[in-house]
């Protein structure tokens, strides 16, 4: 009926009547009618207005409701919702309409603005219309009557009303699933720290009332709101039940926290347990603290020099006093859990493990690297140094060291700041060995009363290595890194110390290594300096202190840009992760005068919203991307993108895709390594599509980042999931090989060889953890190394971002037993790079010039004998048609030609009638690359179980036949190898800590033949 109406006028005229009845006749009908005659009936929207204020008029909510649906049309929303609050329950919230639902999202969105707005000014009452409120809780309890329990969490969570929240998540059907999700929306749209914090109290609150508390979803949110008792609570909770199970979650939980890196938060949680009393067992053996001679497998749990002897006494005590065989089972094995998760939490467990798995995986190709050496020119300073940089990057954590001992004549010729840096590379390679990590370093380390000493350079090298080795895990080595910086007063040992420091003490806010370290920066030596700025910052690590000031005046008074640099950098790290409550800090930054310092705001802004996506912080560093007067803060404004969207990768290139084809080569630096940084490990086609075209930039610094960035990206990568990854590999074999390549294009292609086959092939660059929390020590690592801009040993710091690609699958014992599972996938998808033999080839192609020209004759007539011989042989088999031609030549080559097809055909015969299995068994401790963690199954009859279902990363498992004989993969206690003499770049190569051949056992390939003189 309402189509066949050509005009509203006849209703529209008897809304001028008296009689309330005909009102409200029309305008039930003019509502009706609305979506038709709309432009009629605006013509009318004063007399309808007037009714609907007329408070006479019994039908005001009708009139409030048309008026409404009128302004819609002409999309005046705020005019429209004023109306539709005025229709009360007129304005159908059910209704499936786009009127009903555009109001309902203003709706939302108006009553979220003015709730956060009432929050910060603590006058919610005066502040919110109760009438959009009640819109607001209709729609909640609709969705909660309707079974949308997401949908409802997140208007809740967006409206700020957590009790509507409790409400969505204790109704739904599955409170466990809604519970992950909750936290899920809390990390990813709750822009504000301290309301999101507020969100995870109350998930806190709702997980510990359920039958079956989720005890690892409850443990991360404690972490995030830094609550090391309640954690602490749940594990000795755990630890205490006569489960064998709930032992095993302890541990699994113990891993996860490990896994976010936060140091100062697990040696909390871990003080908080007694020190255990144990009969003499191998635990004690694996957690005390002897000297390395004594054991050669120990493992330091606390990094304490007092706990060796507390021990003894408590368990010379324990043994001796009545109560020491009197100590029942139960509490015998809570002590023997303890030990372990204290081992678990110094992360001194996962340590090992890593690296015995890095060793036992190790595929690093040494043919990539004999290549870029030789290629090299000696006189190029820095592309010997890149080299350095690139074999300790592709051999990060493994401890195999073999290059560089094969290397040590070529090694040798590095000087002052080039010894330093190829002395801290030892810290990379053996990244990880706590135990052992000082007698590695021992022939470098600063000599105390030696006569003469050692190189300055060496020295501080070695301390800084010392701190790779024991960064975020310092306990044991920062006594004696702080001793070594007080003794000493000359400047680049003190460099070497403050980065150590920093790395060793990561996170702790020591303040006796904070004073030891503003000390050296107060002797304005702008060597010592800059480390001293960044070393303070490390320490310093999200900490929001008032130190931070303090940084900001000195590096206002010094004349030092070295210095000042140091400390923007060290200032920004001191911001971490503390989003808004940064904002000051960022605005007084922002705002200097003195570029170095806007620089150091762009990394506050990063460091302080790093993973947030949050809008404000991207829009900012857009702003002085574009606007800046100085190259340096715009570079690291688009930089910084990157650490903002690590938790969104997919966003990235879409967001720097202009500001990669900037006319200002910097911007388009930056846009290559926000890439880089953000889409890390993810091989994600977008960031390859915007990174290429850079590669092949007219500016060698953007290409330089690009490399870097391509390689961040392809890392873990296999050619088979993506053909651009051995496209890129020839690229930078190309740019290598070339002689006529720029310095600065060149040394990103040797460093994107060594991040391309990083750790032996075995790790990836990950910023987050599997719940999803920013690795902090990652993220740190990444924001320091995008430093080498300025400095090149700072290179070294991009391994603090590597993470095993590994599962490790772990039983009560805390060992690793030999079971198998699936991976279903083809192989192909997943292995590891073949090794190279182009570079091999290429190598020998440039060989013959330092032939001898008589050599190449003989070969030469060798050859043409043995293929005169053959062609004979041959045609004494041929029918004799073919004998007796006199081309014979011509005929026993074609016939080779056809012997060769034939050949070829049969073996393309063979192999045709096997195709690539689909699926793939895989053994405990398997490598398992990001994209492969989708197809990890465990197989239906295999003898363990996960706690919790991960695909990578440390697994505890449940022993279903644990009356059968465990085999094991490997055991804690087992080292890589045994040091016996100092590893690496030594002075001679009489040490065998690595055997020579071990690189080469694991990559299959035989090595190359040893030089010799041919005489004919």
């Amino acid at each position: 009926m309402a189509t066949m109406m050509s005009s509203a006028s006849s209703l529209l005229a008897m809304l001028n009547e008296n009689h309330p009845v005909l009102k409200r006749y029309a305008l039930v009908n003019l509502i009706a009618l609305v979506d038709y005659f709309w432009p009629e009936i605006s013509t009318s929207v004063p007399i309808i207005e007037s009714l609907y204020e007329d408070e006479e008029f019994d039908q005001r909510p009708l009139a409030a409701l048309l008026v409404s649906k009128v302004f819609y049309y002409l999309s005046e929303l705020n005019d429209s919702l004023s109306y539709a609050l005025g229709a009360g329950p007129l304005f159908d919230v059910s209704e499936e309409s786009d009127y009903v639902h555009t109001l309902l999202a203003k709706a939302i969105d108006e009553y979220a603005i003015l709730k956060s707005k009432a929050a910060e000014s603590n006058q919610e009452a005066e502040k919110v219309d109760p009438r959009l409120e009640a819109i607001v809780e209709r729609m909640l309890d609709k969705c909660i009557l309707d079974g949308k329990y997401q949908q409802a969490m997140g208007i809740a969570v967006e409206c700020r009303r957590l009790d509507k929240l409790e409400e969505a998540i204790t109704k739904s059907d599955n409170v466990h699933g809604t519970l992950s999700y909750c936290i899920n929306i809390s990390h990813s749209f709750v822009n504000l720290r301290e309301y999101r914090r507020e969100v995870l109290r109350l998930l806190v609150k709702v997980y510990q009332k359920l039958p079956s508390p989720d005890y690892l979803s409850i443990c991360q949110c404690l972490m995030f709101l830094d609550e090391p008792e309640g954690v602490a609570t749940i594990l000795e909770k755990l630890l205490r039940s006569e489960k064998e199970d709930d032992a095993l979650l302890a541990f699994q939980i113990a891993f996860d926290l490990v896994e976010n890196e936060r140091q100062a938060f697990l040696l909390k949680v871990r003080d908080r347990f007694p020190e255990p009393v144990l009969r003499p067992t191998e635990y004690d053996l694996l957690f005390s603290n002897d000297e390395p001679d004594s054991v050669q497998n120990e493992s330091s749990t606390l990094g304490n020099e007092n706990t060796t002897a507390s021990e003894d006494i408590q368990m010379a005590d324990g043994a001796n006093a009545p109560r020491g065989n009197a100590v029942d089972a139960n509490e015998e094995t809570y002590n023997e859990r303890v030990a372990k998760l204290k081992g678990i939490l110094s992360g001194e467990t996962s340590i090992k493990l890593t690296l015995q798995f890095l060793y036992s995986h190790n595929r690093s190709d040494l043919l990539i690297l004999k290549t870029i050496k030789q290629s090299v020119e000696m006189r190029n300073s820095v592309c010997h140094s890149a080299t350095i940089y690139a074999n300790a990057i592709m051999h990060a954590g493994t401890t195999v060291d073999t290059f560089l001992r094969e290397n040590l004549d070529w090694l040798s010729r590095a000087t002052n700041w080039a010894k330093f840096s190829a002395t801290a590379g030892l810290g990379v390679i053996h990244r990880g060995h706590l135990q052992q990590g000082r007698s590695l370093m021992a022939p470098y380390l600063p000599q105390s009363g030696a006569a003469g000493g050692g190189s300055p350079y060496s020295e501080g090298g070695a301390l800084y290595a010392l701190g790779l080795i024991h960064a975020n895990h310092g306990e044991g080595i920062k006594q004696f890194l702080r001793d070594s910086l007080r003794s000493t007063n000359i400047e680049v040992i003190q460099h070497g110390a403050c980065l150590g420091l920093g790395l060793a003490a990561l996170g702790t806010a020591d303040e006796e290594i904070y004073d030891d370290i503003k000390n050296v920066l107060y002797t304005d030596s702008a060597v010592a300096g800059e480390a001293a700025g960044i070393g303070m910052g490390l320490l310093m690590v999200g900490t929001a202190s008032e130190k931070a000031s303090e940084m900001l005046a000195y590096a206002h008074e010094t004349q030092h840009e070295k210095i000042i640099r140091g400390l923007a950098l060290g200032i920004a790290l001191t911001v971490y992760g503390r989003e808004e409550e940064a904002d000051t800090l960022i605005e007084q930054m922002t705002r200097d005068q003195d570029p170095i310092l806007r620089y150091g705001g762009m990394y506050a802004l990063a460091l302080a919203y790093r993973g947030t996506a949050n809008n404000k912080a991207i829009r900012q560093l857009l702003h002085f991307a574009v606007s800046d007067v100085s190259d340096d803060v715009r570079r690291t404004a688009v930089l910084a993108l990157g650490f903002v969207l690590s938790s969104e990768p997919e966003q990235t290139p879409r967001i720097v895709s202009l500001l990669s084809e900037s006319y200002n080569p910097h911007v388009r630096y930056g846009a290559a390594l926000a890439v880089g940084i953000s889409c890390a490990g993810t091989g994600l086609s977008d960031a390859i599509s915007l990174l290429e075209p850079l590669t092949s930039d007219v500016v060698d610094f953007v290409r330089q980042g690009a490399l870097i960035a391509m390689a961040m990206v392809m890392v873990q990568t296999s050619e088979a999931c993506d053909s651009r990854v051995g496209t890129f590999r020839r690229q930078l074999e190309k740019i290598i090989l070339d002689k006529h390549e720029d310095t600065m294009s060149k040394m990103g292609a040797i460093l994107a060889s060594g991040i391309l086959d990083a750790g032996g092939r075995n790790v990836t660059i990950k910023l987050l953890s599997k719940t999803k929390h920013d690795k902090v020590t990652a993220v740190v690592g990444l924001a320091v190394f995008s430093q080498f801009w300025y400095w090149y040993p700072l290179i070294y710091f991009i391994s603090l971002s590597f993470s095993p690609t590994a599962f490790i699958g772990l039983n009560y014992d805390i060992n690793v037993p030999k079971f198998e599972f699936l991976s279903h996938a083809k192989p192909s998808l997943f292995e590891y790079p073949r090794p190279t033999t182009p570079p091999a080839a290429t190598s020998a192609v440039k060989l013959p010039t330092a032939i001898l020209s008589t050599s190449a004759k003989a070969k030469a007539r060798a050859k043409k004998d043995a293929d005169q011989k053959a062609t004979a042989e041959k045609s004494t088999t041929e029918e004799p048609s073919l004998v007796n031609q006199n081309s014979g030549k011509g005929k026993s080559s074609s016939d080779k030609d056809g012997d060769s097809m034939q050949v070829d055909s049969s073996s393309a015969e063979k192999k045709a009638p096997e195709p690539e299995p689909s699926f793939e068994i895989l053994t405990n401790p398997a490598r398992v690359v990001p994209a492969q963690e989708k197809y990890i199954k465990f197989l239906e009859d295999s003898r363990y179980v996960p706690v919790k279902l991960a695909p990578s990363g440390f697994v505890l498992l449940k022993d279903l036949r644990p009356q059968e004989v465990e085999v094991l993969s490997l055991h804690l206690t087992d080292t890589p190898y045994s040091i016996t003499a100092p590893a690496a770049a030594a002075a001679t190569t009489g040490g065998q800590q690595v055997p020579p051949a071990s690189s080469m056992a694991v990559d299959e390939e035989p090595q190359p033949p040893q030089p010799f003189e041919y005489t004919s």
